[in-house]
């Protein structure tokens, strides 16, 4: 497993039409995904369905990994805003 780009940021994110990345690669899988702040909890959920899908190779383990990055990215943001 490799995470590719991970926490990537387009745009300024202070604006809202700032985009945040998410990308996983597994084997010969690539798994990206996009989303604007304040979005996550949709996100998380599409790692829940991946998971879930018997037929995915995406697994709990990866969706634990990218939701683990995520909150870290997020801490991150939190932590420079105090400053």
């Amino acid at each position: 497993m490799d995470l590719d780009g991970y926490g990537e940021q387009q745009g300024d994110p202070g604006m809202k039409d700032a985009v945040r990345q998410l990308s996983l690669v597994k084997g010969k899988h690539r798994y990206l995904f996009r989303y604007r702040p304040g979005n996550e909890a949709d996100v998380i959920g599409a790692f829940a369905s991946l998971a879930s899908d018997g037929g995915s190779e995406f697994d709990w383990f990866d969706a634990a990994v990218l939701s683990y990055q995520m909150g870290r990215r997020l801490e991150i943001e939190l932590d420079e805003l105090r400053n």
